[in-house]
């Protein structure tokens, strides 16, 4: 079929004219060549493709030809071995990209003035190369293009909100899927609301600040660009283990017995469900921590490796002692 113009237009088959007015507005916003300075030349193509696929999916008779015979037949050539021509006398000549964009936000919402009836002299369909009528003396964009930056519209900070996760989350990895909703430019260009579901996969050791973007996915206003929606990854509290970079942490009390006789068993169940038996037999000191090597988060950047576990220990000492324990204490420790 040549060019997939309902692919290009990020629409399935059976998509109405609504659809496909909310899809170009889309689209056309964000590839338009005076948000993406950085990146004109991908930009300008990725333009004029999307204007094309709206022009053809837009119009019946093109798309009927078109679903029939694919781009040959919008250029007056049939597959081969079908009868009769379903195509244009004259060939399929795609109207200026800038004029279907002006018929959607006025004589342009980036600012600039326009050449007559909503006319921009950017692109022009003169077969004279892909964007004839670029660069030229008429360049109605030249504001822009001398990095004068007037009247360009400016977009609102990201927008942020947390996202709390579980440590068992961020040690597995999770799927989340969140609900938004948004205010946006219909195809009328009036204001409405609507609602779309969010996927965010949180990676294994992913930690608490961690940011997802989704670029454009704030309210849309006239005259101004859709904020980034940013969610913040954040940590809940857990009930056993508490995380330092990627190590984590666990609290252990024990006896003054336990700790001198040095016969201490911890039995505990690790973040990714696991069994963990973990025997201690150093004489426990006040302030003694023990290291459980790789036990610990998952480290992003080092797939496979984890951090570790850090045990602190707490000795509990008696509060009272009978004259004949203290006799033994002192027997037992001065010999």
């Amino acid at each position: 079929m040549g060019v997939d113009y309902y692919n290009i237009l990020k629409v399935n088959r059976n998509a109405t004219e609504d659809d496909l007015k909310k899809s170009y507005r889309r689209l056309a916003m964000k590839w338009h060549p005076d948000k993406n300075p950085t990146s004109k030349k991908e930009a300008e193509a990725k333009f004029k493709q999307i204007s094309e696929a709206y022009e053809v999916l837009s119009d019946p008779q093109k798309r009927a030809v078109y679903d029939q015979y694919g781009e040959e037949g919008l250029k007056d050539m049939p597959p081969p071995g079908s009868s009769g021509n379903g195509g244009f006398p004259n060939g399929f000549n795609p109207r200026n990209a800038e004029d279907i964009f002006a018929e959607f936000f006025g004589s342009s919402p980036f600012g600039f003035g326009s050449a007559g009836a909503g006319r921009s002299m950017r692109f022009q369909s003169d077969g004279g190369g892909t964007f004839g009528g670029f660069g030229g003396s008429d360049n109605i964009f030249r504001s822009y293009s001398d990095g004068t930056g007037a009247n360009v519209p400016k977009k609102p900070p990201p927008v942020e909100s947390k996202l709390p996760c579980s440590l068992e989350e961020l040690y597995n990895g999770s799927t989340r899927k969140m609900k938004i909703s948004r205010t946006v430019l219909d195809a009328n260009g009036q204001l409405s609301q609507e609602s779309e579901i969010l996927t965010i996969d949180v990676k294994p050791g992913w930690k608490k600040g961690t940011k997802i973007t989704f670029p454009d996915k704030g309210n849309e206003q006239l005259n101004q660009l859709p904020a980034d929606l940013v969610f913040v990854i954040d940590e809940k509290p857990h009930d056993v283990f508490t995380r330092e970079g990627n190590d984590l942490i666990m609290n252990y009390r024990v006896s003054l017995a336990e700790a001198l006789g040095g016969t201490t068993v911890i039995s505990l169940t690790t973040l990714g469900g696991r069994s963990l038996t973990i025997p201690v037999t150093d004489i426990v000191s006040p302030g003694y921590e023990l290291v459980v090597a790789r036990e610990g988060m998952p480290i992003a950047k080092e797939p496979g490796n984890r951090g570790d576990l850090r045990i602190k220990f707490e000795v509990k000492f008696p509060t009272k002692l009978t004259p004949e324990q203290r006799a033994g204490l002192r027997r037992a420790l001065c010999g």
